[in-house]
């Protein structure tokens, strides 16, 4: 199902221009428009779907299938030295369609870790305390 207002639905469906990299019948792949670093790739399942956790399980396979298949063709391509490849879920999705980020890197590019500053546990214990906490969840 598409979504009319989604811009990556439009993309998915050819009514909205982008520079396609890869498309096969479950996804497409074009470069983004604000890239951190030329190459930088987002690609889309071209059903709407808004987040990870919407993405059915028959088709997770083939959809990280094609992420492996960009990240080495985007790494190649763009002669770097290895991709950051990442999902944002809710926050700091500017679009509310589920998209990977492939992002070439090089060493001393200016991104760090994450992107933002990292911390450590304040203890053994807190970091005990936390884990448990997402064991506990009932996957």
């Amino acid at each position: 199902m598409k979504t009319a207002g989604c811009a990556f639905c439009q993309i998915a469906n050819g009514a909205e221009r982008a520079h396609v990299v890869f498309e096969d019948d479950l996804s497409i792949a074009f470069l983004d428009k604000r890239p951190l670093f030329p190459g930088h790739t987002l690609l889309i399942p071209r059903q709407h779907l808004e987040t990870l956790y919407d993405l059915p399980s028959a088709i997770t396979g083939r959809f990280f299938a094609n992420t492996k298949l960009l990240a080495s063709a985007v790494e190649r391509a763009m002669e770097a030295e290895g991709t950051f490849v990442a999902i944002n879920n809710k926050v700091s999705q500017s679009v509310p369609h589920l998209h990977v980020h492939i992002v070439p890197r090089r060493k001393g590019d200016g991104l760090r870790g994450f992107f933002w500053p990292r911390s450590k546990y304040s203890s053994e214990e807190e970091m005990a305390a936390v884990a448990e906490r997402i064991r506990k969840t009932g996957f």
